[in-house]
């Protein structure tokens, strides 16, 4: 399966940090199994994809082809 890249880089920096903030806090206890959660932020940043973006039509990554200008 073939996804369309929908997460740029700035984007991907803070998916990484919040997922393994939440995976640090359900380690030591302050969260609760809840902080597993994270594991999709990280899940989506290393894919570059994300399907609530996709259903959201929101894309944070450069287009590949950008409009032509007139």
């Amino acid at each position: 399966m073939n996804f369309a890249k929908n997460v740029g880089s700035a984007d991907k920096i803070a998916r990484m940090i919040v997922g393994a903030l939440l995976i640090i806090l359900a380690l030591m206890g302050q969260i609760g199994v809840w902080g597993w959660i994270g594991v999709v932020p990280i899940a989506t940043a290393l894919m570059g994809w994300c399907p609530a973006y996709t259903l959201l039509g929101i894309k944070t990554c450069p287009t590949s082809n950008p409009p032509a200008s007139s």
